[in-house]
């Protein structure tokens, strides 16, 4: 029993750190050939970790075999934008002025019904007032709008604002994180002057406090047990 725990283990880390080197992507991003190398990786490890008569290092080589041969195609992909074509394919313009390119539709294997619900994903429901509609090559559906159509911005309406810049947290489930509060340069008094103005006395009782470039502070109580 100690064996298999430690051949997962071991498993569970070798897979781990052969996705953090494939690079930081979701499900939903990743390339058909990372799509493959995934699949692959898993079923490499399940063996090991079934059958136990298995040498540890038939799983292991595979496993790294792969790892090195994703980093040598990514590598390829970035040196060669024909290599990237051919491999990922090229985007797809599903629809443009209003219209949608049947042929394109056909082309891709996709259904009006899919096209309508991965717009309606996205809060459009009125096919004219989209410009353009382009499948992207990891599967996503990427929709630029008429100019009309488009959300206003404060440029647009003559509006001045700054921006909030990046908030960083000070207090996460009431543990004061120390090094935050050196990074912005903020004392303890700006501390007790924020928990002060929402109720507060003790860092303890914070689930979460966060203060942005402009010291604009969100602070949420913890919640009574």
């Amino acid at each position: 029993m100690l064996v298999a725990v430690l051949r997962t283990v071991i498993l569970y880390v070798v897979i781990i750190a052969a996705l953090r080197l494939m690079g930081k992507r979701q499900i939903g991003e990743l390339e058909p050939s990372e799509l493959v190398v995934t699949l692959l990786m898993s079923e490499l490890a399940a063996v090991p970790m079934q059958d136990l008569g298995s040498p540890l290092v038939f799983g292991l080589v595979p496993i790294a075999t792969l790892l090195c041969l994703s980093l040598v195609v990514s590598g390829a992909l970035l040196a060669s934008l024909r290599f990237r074509a051919l491999l990922c394919g090229k985007p797809s313009v599903l629809m443009k002025d209003g219209r949608i390119l049947q042929r394109e539709l056909r082309k891709n294997r996709m259904t009006t019904n899919e096209l309508i619900e991965a717009l309606r994903a996205k809060n459009i429901t009125d096919l004219s007032t989209v410009q353009y509609a382009i499948l992207e090559t990891n599967g996503t559906l990427s929709t630029i709008l008429y100019p009309v159509y488009q959300p206003a911005t404060r440029r647009d309406v003559g509006a001045a604002g700054s921006a909030p810049g990046l908030p960083v947290v000070l207090v996460s489930d009431g543990a004061l994180l120390r090094e935050n509060c050196a990074l912005r340069h903020l004392s303890p008094s700006f501390l007790d002057d924020a928990l002060r103005r929402n109720g507060l006395t003790d860092v303890r009782d914070v689930f979460l406090l966060i203060v942005d470039e402009q010291n604009r502070v969100y602070c949420l109580p913890k919640e009574p047990k």
